[in-house]
């Protein structure tokens, strides 16, 4: 059942679509997040099937909210990164809202929603004006806020950055395929780091994905002018940031 203050997130990704209930005076979940494994194929219809049952099983009666790995306009799914090509141009809005019985249902890119909740709960909460996510993955994932409001859809990963995208450039996965050393890599990262600070000239980035967690390794070996904290939140920040869109009428 829903619980005045707390409101509930799903943060579909490529392995796992995962869910759980917010407390948003803390930004901390209620119970354990609940995970089952990304359908495969990850068709529309057997995903909106896997939120129907992690809303069901964790007894939850009110409105949800929802990430995406894609561009999301008025509800609508406009790429598929990691997820079925059948999602482009699928309202997902209204697909998830009827898997729920109707209930209102608010859908938005997985970056965004991780960038608001470390924006008000985590890396970011003691940082006023610009702040920008960049998670660092298979690709580069990217959240843009300023004094709390999201710019939603930005998606700085494929900006040119001295001939190649940043992604190309400085995800983790160029990391590994490369073998390239913390120093090496911080260097690639420094880059696309000094060409987003000289057009957007932000208070702060903030450093997602799964290399986060190494961030004593290549946070110190940046070179850029602004200062680069990691994030904080990591496995529960979709949800958290889900949570946060619906219970704030948050829809891009």
């Amino acid at each position: 059942m829903s619980v005045a203050g707390h409101a509930f997130g799903i943060d579909i990704g490529g392995s796992g679509v995962k869910g759980g209930e917010v407390d948003l005076t803390t930004g901390e979940l209620v119970h354990d997040r609940i995970k089952i494994a990304t359908p495969q194929p990850s068709t529309p219809k057997a995903v909106a099937e896997t939120v129907a049952k992690i809303v069901a099983q964790a007894g939850w009666d009110g409105p949800v909210g929802i990430t995406i790995p894609s561009v999301v306009i008025g509800g609508v799914v406009r790429t598929a990164a990691n997820i079925d090509k059948g999602w482009v141009d699928t309202d997902a809005r209204a697909l998830f809202s009827q898997a729920l019985g109707g209930r209102e249902v608010t859908v938005l890119n997985d970056a965004d929603a991780a960038g608001l909740a470390e924006d008000r709960y985590g890396a970011a909460m003691e940082h006023t004006g610009l702040v920008m996510l960049l998670t660092f993955g298979t690709g580069i994932g990217s959240a843009v806020m300023y004094n709390g409001m999201l710019v939603p859809n930005t998606e700085l990963g494929h900006m040119d950055v001295h001939g190649k995208e940043a992604e190309h450039r400085a995800a983790s996965s160029v990391k590994e395929r490369d073998g390239l050393s913390y120093h090496k890599w911080a260097k690639e990262v420094s880059k696309v780091l000094v060409a987003l600070e000289n057009l957007f000239w932000p208070n702060v980035f903030v450093a997602g994905g799964g290399i986060s967690r190494d961030y004593e390794e290549w946070i110190p070996l940046l070179t850029n002018r602004t200062p680069v904290v990691p994030a904080t939140l990591r496995n529960t920040a979709g949800i958290v940031g889900a949570a946060m869109a619906v219970s704030a009428g948050i829809a891009p």
